[in-house]
């Protein structure tokens, strides 16, 4: 499977990662805004497959800033989208009508009306579509959301969170 990552921040650069220890994927293309981040993912890329180019089997990773360009490519069978959620609806239904299978980070969309036409989009273009929802799974996170929600706080009034903000190399 020939996979496009379309955003490199926190996520993305995680997601790549998964993504080049799975044998049936091969990731040949990497977009972002970022420069730096892309080359970085470039080379992260490169580097993984280098056995595989020896091969024959690894024509290489492309870098695009602009995704519109990676979803051009008749090569390429799917893109994960880990950009910045405004984006994520935009990108999923433009990799629909590509041709694209997407796995995209959440939210999903921002709107029910975006939500609707993202569905729309997928149903006729019929590629396969995931998200992630990993943190509503793992086990762990249920055992701690079972403690919370069973009193195991107290009556809770207010919930924050503090997101540290980290460069991604």
């Amino acid at each position: 499977i020939t996979v496009g990552l379309i955003g490199r921040g926190l996520m993305g650069a995680g997601h790549l990662r998964a993504l080049l220890g799975r044998k049936e994927a091969q990731v040949i293309a990497v977009c972002d805004v970022d420069q730096e981040r892309r080359e970085e993912g470039q080379r992260l890329v490169e580097s993984t497959f280098e056995v595989r180019r020896k091969t024959g089997s690894f024509v290489g990773c492309a870098t695009y800033d602009d995704f519109r360009e990676l979803l051009a490519r008749a090569d390429l069978d799917a893109v994960l989208i880990a950009t910045p959620d405004h984006w994520h609806t935009p990108q999923a239904i433009a990799a629909a009508r590509a041709g694209k299978d997407v796995y995209c980070e959440k939210p999903i969309s921002l709107t029910l009306q975006e939500g609707r036409e993202l569905v729309r989009v997928v149903h006729r273009y019929g590629c396969v579509f995931q998200t992630g929802t990993q943190y509503r799974s793992i086990p762990v996170i249920r055992r701690v959301c079972e403690f919370v929600r069973g009193g195991g706080l107290g009556r809770l009034k207010g919930v924050f969170t503090i997101w540290k903000k980290t460069r991604i190399p």
